[in-house]
């Protein structure tokens, strides 16, 4: 028999209250028109000019990397620069979400989100398979966060999100608060926390009451029938932790206790038929993980779960969440703009964590789609919002980017569907090995010194990307007519914009002064182009 007993502090429901009086939007509005709306609030009330919209060729580069992982080709970006429909944006959101190329980004995303090693994977495959699968079927997120927390070891990959934190219950507890309720709780473990009211000990060890029985069978997850942690509080004698969740919820049991000599036995017994027989030990009749899963959950419960992945997919589509950093949702570090992480978390909740939706209204809306560059010197506090931030590109978003960067334009047009999608999965497949050599950015992103010595002098770039054989873009120039149609080619390719007047006659007066060595220095005047801050940026 389980209960579920609240304790609130009396802060937790001040804010609450607060929160309850502030009028949200109605739920039935438009998820773009919210979000501009809120957004544009908080601008008009801090007096603050938002940025012009980014023009064309910006947008489409910007949503093609944000989607799917990759620059958009020549053919991509001149059809949509051409096109005069008046609701080709839409369009553009909607055919790359649809496209097979969104599910496998958005794996490898959730992939360094979730994993200790992104990609790694054991005897039962990698996190990457399971979401690989989930996000082909745009699986809600709630029913993933159920499938990792509580997986079954014939779903392939479901189980690496927690096999390789077993070892370490402290960890674990930690890891499972910081990726999906967005709270780092490990200051709390060794005593209340020094800043932060809302964490104390009760909420650490409340959190790893719930994980603690846990464990690895020869490689299969199993689950004790009862267990207790027991700790010492910076005052008082030791005490055995309660399940307690992040929001102060208690789920009430009996089985908070060590097992017994019968339990023992079971247990035993029943690990050495789960290694002989491949299967897992039977369920507990009592599974504090599935506990935490359903608390999570509830109604009442779920404001963590539904604001730390808003808050996420916020942070990755304009490079800054509204909660900084991201696994920091206190109340002593509000949002930017709290009453449309609110309006978001509730909206995400109600359409059943449907994580292309939120995708999909937040490129949609104009805070999104502004412009990076401001009209003045001195430029807004970022967090506003009011003008795009510079985002490093990912690694497969660079891996990807620069295979097409360098491909002739001319291999991609004229494909059938089919054959363009296998296209560009050979594009991303090679970028795969290029993206393995560059760091994940941060948001304190720097060049580290692996990616400048692969860029300087790495042979894997002269062999993959620097070649002129066929179908590559050197290939190409060797059938240009002049020096200045070569850069106009170059640019067009590489930086998807014409080239500029001052561009076209430094780069011509440079390829022109070393006729000597052409093929060389179209090389020189291409690695230029690819390793340049305007190709490393999403802008």
């Amino acid at each position: 028999m389980m209960t579920l007993r609240i304790v609130i502090p009396a802060f937790v429901l001040l804010l609450s209250l607060r929160s309850q009086a502030a009028e949200l939007p109605p739920a039935t509005l438009p998820l773009p028109q919210v979000i501009d709306r809120l957004v544009d609030a908080k601008l008009l009330e801090e007096n603050v000019t938002p940025a012009p919209q980014a023009d064309d060729l910006t947008i489409v580069r910007r949503l093609t990397l944000d989607l799917i992982d990759r620059i958009p080709t020549v053919g991509e970006s001149d059809a949509y620069l051409a096109s005069k429909d008046a609701d080709k944006r839409t369009k553009l959101v909607d055919r790359l979400i649809a496209s097979p190329a969104f599910a496998r980004y958005q794996a490898i995303l959730f992939d360094v989100m979730l994993s200790e090693r992104p990609g790694s994977g054991g005897k039962n495959g990698s996190l990457r398979d399971y979401l690989n699968v989930a996000m082909k079927e745009n699986r809600a997120w709630d029913r993933m966060f159920r499938e990792m927390m509580l997986p079954d070891e014939a779903m392939k990959g479901s189980t690496e999100f927690l096999r390789p934190r077993l070892i370490d219950a402290d960890k674990l507890t930690n890891e499972v608060s910081v990726s999906f309720f967005g709270v780092n709780v490990s200051c709390a473990q060794c005593h209340d926390h020094p800043l932060v009211k809302d964490w104390t000990q009760d909420h650490f060890f409340g959190m790893k009451s719930f994980l603690t029985r846990t464990y690895d069978a020869s490689g299969i997850i199993a689950e004790r029938d009862s267990g207790v942690v027991k700790f010492k509080p910076t005052k008082g004698p030791e005490r055995a932790a309660k399940l307690m969740f992040l929001t102060g919820a208690v789920v009430e049991t009996d089985t908070l206790r060590e097992p017994n000599k019968d339990e023992q036995k079971r247990e035993k017994e029943a690990t050495e038929k789960a290694k002989s027989a491949k299967q897992a030990p039977g369920v507990p009749a009592f599974s504090a993980r599935a506990k935490l899963v359903q608390t999570a959950l509830q109604p009442k419960e779920s404001e963590f779960f539904a604001k730390s992945i808003v808050n996420r997919l916020w942070h990755r589509l304009f490079g800054l969440g509204m909660v900084m950093p991201l696994d920091q949702m206190h109340s002593e570090n509000p949002p930017t703009h709290p009453e449309l992480l609110d309006w978001l978390a509730r909206d995400m909740a109600a359409h059943k964590y449907d994580l292309q939706r939120l995708i999909r209204g937040i490129a949609i809306s104009k805070a999104y789609s502004r412009s990076s560059q401001y009209p003045s010197e001195t430029h807004p506090d970022v967090r506003t919002f009011a003008v795009a931030r510079l985002r490093p590109l990912t690694p497969q978003q660079l891996g990807t980017s620069l295979k097409i960067a360098t491909s002739d334009p001319k291999t991609y047009d004229a494909l059938k569907p089919q054959e363009f999608e296998q296209r560009i999965e050979q594009a991303e497949s090679a970028g795969r090995g290029i993206a393995a050599t560059i760091a994940q950015p941060t948001d304190t992103f720097q060049i580290g010194v692996s990616e400048a010595l692969f860029f300087s002098n790495g042979e894997r770039v002269m062999k993959e990307l620097l070649s002129d054989g066929g179908g590559t873009l050197l290939g190409r120039a060797k059938l240009e007519k002049s020096p200045a149609e070569t850069v106009k080619l170059f640019i067009h390719t590489a930086l998807g914009r014409p080239a500029t007047d001052d561009e076209i006659r430094t780069l011509t007066g440079y390829l022109t002064s070393r006729t000597d060595r052409a093929p060389e220095a179209q090389r020189q005047v291409l690695w230029a182009l690819a390793t340049c801050p305007e190709f490393r940026f999403n802008h």
